[in-house]
């Protein structure tokens, strides 16, 4: 009985010839990373542990990205928890104002994620670096503060679901439509505690960013990661962005999968998720009705890649956002920024009436840059619409693609490029 990707990884790294689904293992770390929110309790769990400094200082990764810069007196202290500790340890990949951005998007940027990589986060979403071949997952910040002291980590070996991909998108198509459209054919918890492994030759019509997106909601169907196969557009990137060693890890055929799905991505249209879960997905033409919005939200760790700036910019030039419409634009990093500013993309934005952001988590997670009041709806890139997840309990998320966010941002009602 053969491995799984995300098995033979795990394997490597506990220096073992062969794992199970279900096995119990002490792996190795690549990687441990922690942001604002969550690094300060790994850091008291560490002063309670009372060990003397961190396994690596090159190890750990520190990015306050969720409530920076500040917003109030609470992530003020949160974050000079974060900076001192990074400063006492002489962390090498501490990122705040100024050169910081949203971790998931930043981390790959860096050169700190590549294949055959094994990388825990104290932050749900870290299963984005799987779109390199990495087998990286989220953890609580407990798990977070032993990662940091002894390099090490208790993993339970996961199952797998392979999902086959065929076929090319078509035009306004991409990978966070893949994504829901996954979620809403097996739900919130239909791969619990389960690696998706993503394969087939549909993949080669998938940018990096589409991929990025499609590995950082695993999560949202409950997984424990999601797995992509290095091919070249993989390793031109990890060769453009870091110099760091990385090894490639192949399935075996007759490895074991719990279930596997025929994806033919040329079927696929543009998906939205409505209130007040990711599965609730309906397709573009699925909408009848005309679903009055407030709010339009295009970033964070799951769209606020470059690709996305690029295909809002290109539904929202030379027009403008409904009347009574707010507009958050959020550059993942400063890198995206930057990229954007130099192709003209912001000013595109403002002149159709969005704001830019400093690179923030922000309103993902209902922090600052976007809270919704009472019976307020926003349209969303972000990954998650639970209630009350971006403000008051009786606003309304629904998730989209940057290209649906746009356009609905234009005609001030869910919408799509394509009726415009």
């Amino acid at each position: 009985m053969g491995m799984t990707m995300s098995q033979k990884i795990l394997a490597a790294h506990a220096g073992l010839d062969k794992v199970e689904a279900g096995q119990l293992i002490e792996a190795d770390l690549d990687l441990v990373l922690g942001n604002d929110i969550t690094s300060p309790v790994a850091i008291k769990e560490m002063e309670k542990m009372k060990v003397e400094g961190v396994f690596d200082k090159d190890k750990i990764a520190l990015v306050p990205d969720h409530f920076v810069p500040n917003k109030d007196i609470k992530s003020a202290e949160h974050c000079k928890c974060v900076r001192e500790f990074a400063y006492r340890n002489e962390i090498t990949n501490y990122f705040e104002v100024g050169e910081m951005g949203i971790e998931h998007a930043l981390l790959p940027e860096k050169g700190l994620t590549v294949a055959g990589d094994v990388i825990i986060g104290a932050d749900s979403h870290t299963c984005t670096y799987g779109a390199l071949g990495a087998f990286s997952t989220g953890v609580g910040s407990t798990d977070m503060a032993a990662g940091m002291a002894t390099g090490k980590a208790w993993f339970k070996v996961p199952a797998a679901i392979k999902f086959n991909l065929t076929g090319k998108p078509s035009e306004w198509v991409s990978g966070k439509d893949v994504i829901l459209h996954i979620i809403g054919m097996i739900g919130v918890d239909g791969a619990l505690y389960k690696s998706m492994e993503f394969v087939g030759e549909g993949i080669r019509n998938l940018t990096m960013d589409d991929r990025f997106t499609i590995a950082n909601m695993a999560i949202e169907a409950g997984g424990k990661n999601g797995i992509f196969p290095v091919d070249d557009l993989a390793a031109a990137y990890m060769k453009e962005h870091s110099s760091k060693t990385y090894t490639v890890y192949e399935a075996d055929e007759d490895a074991v999968y719990d279930e596997e799905y025929t994806i033919d991505l040329s079927r696929l249209r543009p998906t939205i998720a409505f209130p007040h879960l990711p599965e609730n997905t309906r397709t573009i033409d699925e909408i009848s009705e005309d679903i009055r919005i407030d709010q339009v939200v295009i970033g964070s760790c799951t769209n606020g890649r470059i690709d996305d700036m690029r295909i809002a910019a290109k539904v929202l030039k030379g027009r403008h956002v409904a009347r009574g419409m707010r507009c958050i634009v959020i550059p993942a990093t400063q890198a995206v920024y930057m990229q954007a500013m130099e192709e003209g993309l912001l000013k595109i934005f403002i002149e159709a009436g969005a704001i830019v952001s400093t690179p923030t988590c922000g309103p993902c997670l209902g922090g600052y840059m976007g809270i919704l009041a009472e019976g307020e709806r926003c349209v969303s890139t972000t990954n998650r619409n639970f209630v009350g997840r971006m403000g008051h309990v009786n606003s309304e998320i629904f998730l989209a693609s940057p290209a649906v966010a746009a356009a609905s941002a234009v005609m001030g009602k869910i919408s799509c490029p394509c009726k415009l």
